[in-house]
């Protein structure tokens, strides 16, 4: 794709685009999410009740507008971004039920309501983020997805990737190894640890699109270049907030980091240092857009409300 013409948008202009742009994501995920995920009916309608309590109403869905945002940088058709966007969202919340589990992080609160084994009970949550993982790889491999199986093969490969053990459960389980290490983690540990954890899921959500448009290899690991740094800098906002926000604020139980003796850069760095790294991570990641020129300045604008947002 040619870099078009670089034009500079007001803070503002650009933070009211994209409070749209998210909000209007967020309305179209949740009514794919509606139509792809089971109806509570039959025996199994306690375990689909389930999934559906922890994927439907809540959450940023800022891994569904990357996918979407990436997906329109290639012309992608709506339906066909919004399926993946649905299916990473539903990966998504099965890591979050799994995570609130006593067996985890024993939360209580997840999105402002009661998790999802407070609601339901431990055995019915860990079988609805397992339903809910397997189903989304059911939405990413049907033809509705994509018509040439090939794509379909590098989303479900891409994905299962960054979901799996080198990804976000190989990063769970780094969590779990520091809160019992005998000495605190170093600073590269640590940005491995949350890369794993959480950053794969947000790379490969922004290099989706790529898959679904078929773009060059240059064009594809720059997106997934700018994921991974706002992967980066969300988590090192999150640990912020978790370290200054109230539970209301944050709309889950903050302060448990550092009670918990978790390791994050706000722990090992403190908070000022800790901004300003994250920073220096979106000005990093904005400049790996440069070549998609005007038409990336929403995912530009996710990258600077990655680090301003309060919740």
């Amino acid at each position: 794709m040619p870099a078009e013409a670089m034009v500079e948008i007001a803070p503002a202009t650009a933070s009211m685009a994209l409070a749209r742009a998210l909000s209007d994501a967020a309305a179209a995920v949740e009514q794919a999410l509606d139509a792809l995920l089971p109806r509570p009916e039959g025996p199994e309608a306690r375990l689909f009740e389930s999934m559906r309590y922890s994927a439907l109403g809540g959450g940023k869905r800022m891994r569904a507008f990357l996918v979407l945002e990436s997906a329109r940088q290639f012309g992608v058709a709506r339906q066909a971004a919004l399926r993946v966007a649905a299916a990473i969202e539903m990966i998504h919340a099965y890591s979050l039920v799994h995570d609130d589990l006593p067996a985890m992080d024993n939360d209580a609160l997840r999105r402002g309501k009661p998790t999802n084994h407070i609601a339901f009970d431990e055995a019915t949550a860990i079988l609805a983020g397992d339903a809910l993982q397997c189903h989304a790889f059911t939405v990413l491999s049907e033809e509705e997805t994509h018509p040439d199986p090939a794509v379909r093969i590098e989303l479900v490969r891409a994905i299962s990737r960054a979901a799996g053990p080198r990804g976000m459960c190989g990063g769970q389980m780094l969590d779990m190894l520091a809160e019992r290490a005998a000495a605190p983690l170093d600073e590269a540990a640590i940005g491995r640890l949350q890369l794993l954890k959480t950053g794969k899921l947000i790379e490969v959500s922004a290099e989706a699109g790529a898959i679904l448009g078929k773009a060059a290899p240059s064009q594809r690991h720059a997106l997934a270049a700018y994921g991974r740094d706002v992967g980066a800098a969300f988590q090192i906002a999150d640990d912020i907030l978790d370290a200054t926000a109230s539970a209301e604020e944050a709309g889950k139980a903050t302060g448990k980091d550092a009670g918990a003796g978790k390791a994050t850069l706000v722990g090992l760095l403190g908070v000022d240092r800790a901004r300003l790294q994250a920073e220096r991570l979106i000005a990093q990641a904005k400049a790996h857009l440069d070549g998609f020129g005007e038409r990336a300045d929403l995912l530009r604008a996710l990258a600077d409300f990655t680090i301003a947002r309060r919740h």
